[in-house]
This record gives C-alpha cells, structure tokens and sequence, in this order.
C-alpha cells in the first residue's frame, strides 16, 4: 500500500511499554513510526504535513492530547489524529471529533481495531475532507425521542443524564443509542457523532 508506506505514524504517550508495544505493533504491519513521551516532545519538531497520523493518549502529562491536538490546529497542520485512553469519557471524546480527531481507541487496545483504524486514518486524509462526508439521515427519519438522545449524545452528555433528562431508565437511552447506530450506520461513538453533527445543526428537529 502506497499511503501505508509512506506514513509516519507518531504515537505520544507517557507510558513507556505501551508506547513501545504500539510502534511495535506498527512496524511490525509496515508502518514507519516515531515515539514521544510528552505533547512537548512531540512540539518540539513537529512533522510539517501528512503524510502521517498522530496516535495520542488523551491523558497525558502536561499538555493534554486535546490541547496537542489543538496547537496542531492552530500551526494549521491537518494531520489525522487517532485518540487513546484508558477511560471511556464521552464529553471529552465528543469534543475530540467535533476537533476533527478520526477516532478514539479504548485500552487496552485490539491489534486489528488498531490497523483497520490507523489504515482508515490515513486513507481518509488522503482522499480528503470530502471523503468523509456522508448522506445525512433525515431528522424526521428519527422519532421524538431519538432525535432528543441524538442532541444529548452530540452535545456530550452522558447516558445516565440523558436518561435524568427524560425521565427514563439508563437502560433505555443505552438502547436507543443502540438504535442510532444502527439508522446512521455507525460503528464506535466517534463515528456516530461525525454522522450526527451535520443533522442536528443542518435543520431543526421536530
């Protein structure tokens, strides 16, 4: 693969083992990569453009991968950014995607879900922002409650305060999520935000 040979993959990442087990992993699928314990080492001689992809604990020391992802935005450096961290924490994963961050990856962290996203990164930023656009699913496709969950999700609410919101059982936001994902053909909470985002802002919700 062209891209994949190509590509630099930056893992930043204060813990040491992890970091070695990832470039490991990576370099073992065809992948040149580079390791960084802090943002600040990583900023210190930043990649000028892709190709390339950032993997980054989202927990780091110092400057978070948030704000590394910011300062990256701000040097208008476009590179794709894959998230990691070992909290499932929606508010900050909604304000990663909004960020324009590719996914986010939970620990520990499954080899193969780790390359098919990694390959999906790059491949994307290759093709393009266009690529990543998608038909929208009609707001009157979703049902009163669907379309209020899909706010709540959108905005980084958790389940149990979407559920306190509608004066409803946790279990039920959890299946109606369910169901989202299923309408909007998305397949982790980063992809289901990416699809959400443009039908809640596009058009009011009934």
């Amino acid at each position: 693969m062209t891209i994949q040979a190509e590509a630099v993959v930056h893992v930043v990442d204060d813990d040491t083992a992890l970091r070695t087990a990832l470039t490991r992993i990576l370099k073992h699928a065809g992948f040149t990569t580079r390791g960084y314990s802090s943002a600040g080492e990583f900023l210190i001689e930043p990649p000028a453009a892709p190709p390339g992809c950032l993997l980054v604990d989202l927990e780091l020391p110092g400057p978070s991968g948030l704000d590394l992802q910011q300062a990256l935005q701000r040097m208008g450096n476009a590179m794709p950014v894959v998230f990691i961290s070992a909290h499932h924490d929606i508010p900050r994963t909604v304000r990663a995607i909004k960020a324009g961050a590719c996914d986010f990856l939970l620990k520990p962290i499954d080899t193969q879900t780790l390359l098919a996203t990694i390959e999906h990164a790059l491949a994307s930023a290759a093709a393009g922002p266009r690529a990543e656009q998608s038909e929208a699913v009609p707001a009157a496709d979703l049902n009163m409650r669907e379309q209020v969950v899909l706010r709540g999700i959108v905005a980084g609410r958790l389940n149990k305060q979407i559920a306190a919101d509608l004066d409803l059982s946790e279990r039920t936001i959890k299946s109606c999520r369910a169901d989202l994902m299923r309408k909007l053909d998305a397949h982790s909470l980063a992809d289901l935000v990416r699809r959400a985002d443009p039908i809640v802002h596009s058009q009011p919700m009934t």
